[in-house]
């Protein structure tokens, strides 16, 4: 309901948008001139009603509720989660970090830290959340063959530093090659492709359709094709055939330098 009280003025001013009414006992009071009547002038008598719509009040301060409400669901409920990581693939020489999407609620992702062992490595890790969210994995290199380790992940964010879970891993002997996974190039023809992947099932390898973090060899006969590219881009040992032969021969993982192509 809207209470209103109504007032009677004369218009003593007219200058820069603004209005000088005065009251019966010449009172001056400011008024914006664009609220008036069309037409008034100096000396012109207006009436002005004053109301107070309590309805209104209502329904702002029940807006201005809800929006805090919603406001504390937001920002005041919501907390970054801890990583949750695992152990991905592992081979001889280095394994992959993998990790479910990061949940940050409202806070900003400043910087991710890899730990191996409880010691903090220089490794390229994602520096946006969007990133993070898009990779969810890293590879990390230079581990020792047939060594047990621990990783964990630390996050820092806006809202203050998480820790990941703990895994843990162990490298592979050399003569497990159950971590070896290729992928083909172009070779000489179908058939000697097919040879390859009998031999990959015989030494207990597998090999994969795309290069990708898991792909630890390249193997083909020429320098051409996208996947060769690819393999070049992530520093993935490109050799010839003669490498997964010879790694059935000796039954352990032989030193890919020999077979570079």
């Amino acid at each position: 309901m809207t209470q209103t009280r109504s007032a009677q003025f004369t218009v003593g001013k007219l200058d820069a948008g603004m209005a000088g009414l005065l009251t019966d006992d010449y009172q001056l009071i400011e008024f914006p001139a664009v609220l008036l009547p069309k037409g008034v002038v100096l000396g012109s008598v207006v009436n002005i009603n004053v109301g107070r719509d309590k309805e209104a009040e209502r329904k702002q301060r029940n807006e201005f509720r809800e929006l805090q409400e919603q406001i504390l669901l937001e920002f005041g409920t919501k907390q970054p989660q801890a990583p949750v990581i695992r152990i991905g693939h592992t081979t001889q020489t280095w394994t992959i970090i993998e990790w479910e999407p990061l949940d940050l609620a409202s806070a900003e992702l400043r910087s991710m830290h890899l730990y191996r062992d409880g010691q903090r490595m220089m490794q390229a890790m994602p520096s946006t959340l969007e990133a993070a969210n898009d990779i969810r994995a890293v590879k990390t290199t230079g581990l020792d063959v047939d060594h047990d380790y621990e990783f964990k992940i630390e996050m820092r964010t806006s809202a203050g530093v998480l820790f990941s879970n703990t895994v843990t891993t162990k490298t592979h002997t050399l003569d497990n090659l159950s971590g070896v996974c290729v992928c083909f190039g172009e070779c000489d023809s179908l058939e000697e492709v097919e040879n390859l992947k009998e031999t990959i099932k015989r030494i207990g390898a597998s090999w994969a359709d795309q290069v990708s973090l898991n792909v630890t060899h390249f193997i083909t006969r020429f320098k051409t094709g996208p996947d060769y590219d690819t393999a070049l881009h992530f520093n993935i040992p490109v050799v010839k055939p003669d490498w997964l032969l010879a790694c059935e021969a000796n039954s352990k993982l032989q030193p890919a330098i020999k077979f570079y192509l």
